[in-house]
């Protein structure tokens, strides 16, 4: 099995590893580096599960392959919390909000959302409706997922 050695930050960490040239990202993330966080639903791209950001865009990691991620920066939910296990406000509003029931598609919405609201700091409902289609719940309904986003929106923009 070919392999090639990919220098990756993830979570800020710099990782130096030989990965099978055929390596899904996700698989990277959940088998090598122990992040199981990042979700591996449909397997196709479609559900959003696996969304993680790669150099601050938001990537279905189940059909990015890792060597794809060479020399970029990649965050997934875990690195959004501070060191000290502090949650970021996105987090936190999912808890407080009732933006997750069974948890599974959780991680894949919140990174999806950070990095629209990186974009977007002050959205709208209609604005993060649009931002979320490539995501898919099949427990909430998405009212408490839009309300935890604008939520987590005010609250990042301190207002």
């Amino acid at each position: 099995m070919e392999k090639h050695s990919i220098d990756v930050i993830v979570n800020g960490d710099d990782y130096t590893l030989e990965v099978p040239a055929r390596r899904l990202l996700a698989d990277f993330l959940r088998d090598d580096l122990g992040l199981t966080g990042t979700k591996r639903g449909c397997e196709t791209g479609i559900c959003g599960a696996c969304t993680v950001s790669v150099d601050g865009k938001a990537v279905k990691s189940c059909i990015m392959l890792a060597i794809q991620a060479r020399d970029k920066q990649v965050l997934t939910i875990e690195g959004l919390s501070d060191r000290d296990g502090k949650l970021h406000p996105l987090q936190q509003s999912f808890i407080e909000r009732g933006g997750l029931q069974c948890g599974f598609c959780t991680p894949g919405f919140i990174m999806t959302a950070y990095v629209f609201l990186a974009q977007v700091p002050s959205p709208r409902e209609e604005d993060i409706r649009a931002a979320l289609t490539g995501n898919l719940c099949r427990c909430t309904g998405y009212v408490g997922i839009v309300e935890s986003i604008l939520a987590a929106a005010e609250k990042m923009s301190g207002s």
